[in-house]
């Protein structure tokens, strides 16, 4: 029998800690879209096309790092993965043509990756009891959501204070800071059962297993509209929102434009999601992991429908937010529990990387399409009704999962 861990594990706070930077870095990116363009005269679909192109490489990068941390220590991937993301940010910095900086997102994408979800939630699921695992998880995503609440703030007031090149230099620091933490992250190996089995007959098991399928594909519209809301959001409210009442509440709290709103919007996504992780981690204990995911797509689905068919004003755009992130990140937990549940703990940071690259593909699609259709068409009414109906598909196919086959200890 499993012995019983405390819930607030030091492998736990430092998983944290590292995913809190990774992120509020991440979800930053969105904010320099405009500065950016209006230094240069770019397009919007190149400013999109190099956020794509780091949400397509961490995908990408997520099984490689994954595999790594499995073969090498998650230790060595998470310094690795630092010190790539610290070296693509400075780069960033120093681009003056959209062709440079959407090279240099390959190195951010694989440094988020290996200080991302992919490695940390296995550490952390290895270290976590039975019944403390799916609350570990839903905790370290909603670190997650902790960085989105505090990282476009922070970018948008350091704008105000020096140049966006400067910015990226401060956020690689940032990042190479967490490596101070590591020496503590020291997390047990896998069952005994589950090490007995190579990483080539665990891949072999899942791509065999159409549930595996079938969360691959659900994965790829939480991609989507997670990555086109981080990318163009902020962008979105400031050129289609109706202007802040003077003297209303959100100028009385300092929210006086509706830039200042855009940036504002993503921290109340991060700040709500903190709420819908942990609920969905306490409710991934005690209820079908396969139908709770099925029900956040179905209402993510709704809420951007309404979201799109209403008039669109500053009360709107908050409430938008604080709805959609009660939805965000919930899907982690649920989907890396479920990994965990049929696969095993052994490989679960590869077997989440492979189906987190649809996740990142999703992404791709949706930050790209967001400056193209842009740049075509004036706005971005098409990109969002096509994430209603990839949503609509991922609430479908997570329904014929079978959540019992061959449960792995867990």
């Amino acid at each position: 029998m499993e012995r019983s861990t405390p819930l607030f594990t030091p492998v736990l706070i430092v998983g944290c800690v590292i995913i809190l930077v990774s992120f509020a870095i991440r979800a930053s990116f969105g904010v320099f879209q405009i500065p950016v363009a209006q230094e240069f005269g770019w397009l919007r679909a190149e400013f999109s096309l190099a956020i794509a192109i780091q949400n397509l490489a961490w995908g990408i990068g997520q099984p490689l790092f994954g595999a790594m941390a499995e073969k090498l220590g998650d230790r060595k991937a998470v310094v690795l993965g630092a010190i790539v993301y610290a070296g693509g940010l400075v780069l960033t910095s120093q681009a003056v043509t959209p062709e440079a900086m959407q090279a240099y997102e390959v190195l951010v994408g694989f440094g988020i990756a290996g200080t991302g979800f992919g490695v940390i939630l296995a550490v952390v699921g290895r270290a976590s009891s039975a019944e403390n695992r799916s609350m570990s998880l839903a905790i370290v995503t909603a670190a997650g959501s902790a960085g989105q609440i505090f990282g476009p703030p922070i970018a948008e007031y350091l704008l105000g204070v020096m140049p966006w090149q400067q910015v990226f230099i401060v956020f690689a620091a940032a990042i190479l800071l967490t490596l101070l933490t590591l020496p503590v992250m020291r997390a047990p190996v896998a069952p005994k059962a589950e090490l007995q089995e190579s990483m080539s007959e665990i891949l072999l098991k899942a791509a065999k297993d159409p549930s595996f399928t079938l969360i691959f594909l659900g994965f790829f519209s939480c991609g989507y509209q997670l990555a086109f809301i981080t990318a163009h959001f902020p962008a979105f409210i400031t050129e289609t929102c109706g202007p802040i009442a003077a003297g209303g509440i959100l100028a009385a709290i300092g929210i006086t434009s509706t830039s200042a709103l855009g940036a504002v919007s993503i921290a109340v996504i991060g700040l709500f999601n903190i709420i819908g992780t942990l609920m969905a981690g306490w409710l991934g204990n005690r209820f079908t992991k396969k139908y709770l995911l099925a029900g956040i797509y179905a209402a993510r689905t709704v809420v951007a429908a309404a979201f799109i068919l209403l008039p669109m004003t500053p009360a709107s755009v908050l409430i938008f937010s604080a709805v959609m992130g009660a939805l965000w990140l919930a899907t982690v937990p649920l989907t890396s529990g479920l990994i965990a549940h049929l696969y095993g703990l052994r490989y679960m940071g590869t077997l989440y990387g492979i189906v987190f690259l649809s996740h990142q593909i999703g992404g791709f699609m949706g930050v790209w399409l967001g400056g193209r259709f842009y740049d075509a068409y004036g706005d971005y009414t098409m990109v969002w009704w096509i994430g209603v109906g990839v949503g609509a598909f991922s609430a479908l196919v997570h329904l014929p999962i079978r959540e019992k086959l061959s449960p792995q200890p867990a």
